[in-house]
């Protein structure tokens, strides 16, 4: 599958899971290539993006509120559905492994995000079920978020990602790392790796 990386002047586009990737759509963060991304390993953006505000409701039923949740913590922030055959279960993994291959202090204190572009299909109960398959031996669970359409659709334009379409099937491929100072200057795409993530989170975890 081809993830479009608009490099400097565009976005980072949309990707359909098992499919060609969709065009990408208009501006939404401009990244720097990685040989110009400096101590990081994923992908720099020119201009860090703010830790988001939303509320969304989390995989137990209960009102999940981002910010408040997560901040001063360093933190990962996906949007995709469970039933994704290959970006959203690969980048679920590729987290987990990075998470293991941390100091144990820094694998308590990251917090994982999946909010689903699907909200039709992922209750509660399924996102439960997906996101077992990853975190099972971590020192914390993955979080996993639903909502109305309009929810989610509102909590992706305040992350600054691409708005999923085709009935979220189609959706930013774009991992977000803030850090513990509620900025992320960085986010992994394709072809980034675990290793990438386990050293790039030391670096935005530093208070």
């Amino acid at each position: 599958m081809r993830i479009l990386i608009i490099v400097a002047i565009a976005a980072l586009g949309l990707t359909g899971c098992g499919a060609p990737a969709a065009e990408p759509s208009s501006s939404v963060a401009s990244v720097s290539t990685p040989a110009a991304a400096g101590q990081y390993r994923g992908l720099q953006l020119e201009v860090p993006l703010a830790r988001p505000s939303f509320t969304l409701t989390d995989d137990a039923g209960q009102a999940y509120d981002f910010l408040a949740r997560t901040q001063g913590k360093p933190t990962l922030l996906f949007f995709g559905y469970t039933n994704c055959p290959d970006i959203c279960p690969t980048t679920m993994a590729d987290v987990a492994t990075a998470i293991r291959g941390l100091p144990s202090d820094l694998a308590g204190a990251v917090q994982v995000v999946f909010v689903t572009t699907d909200p039709a299909n992922d209750t509660g109960p399924v996102l439960t079920e997906f996101l077992d398959h990853f975190d099972g031996d971590l020192p914390n669970g993955f979080i996993g978020l639903t909502g109305t359409i309009e929810q989610v659709e509102a909590a992706q334009r305040a992350a600054r990602v691409t708005v999923a379409q085709d009935m979220g099937t189609s959706h930013s491929a774009q991992l977000q790392l803030y850090g513990t100072d509620d900025l992320a200057r960085v986010v992994y795409v394709g072809g980034s790796s675990p290793d990438d993530i386990v050293h790039d989170l030391p670096l935005v975890s530093s208070t």
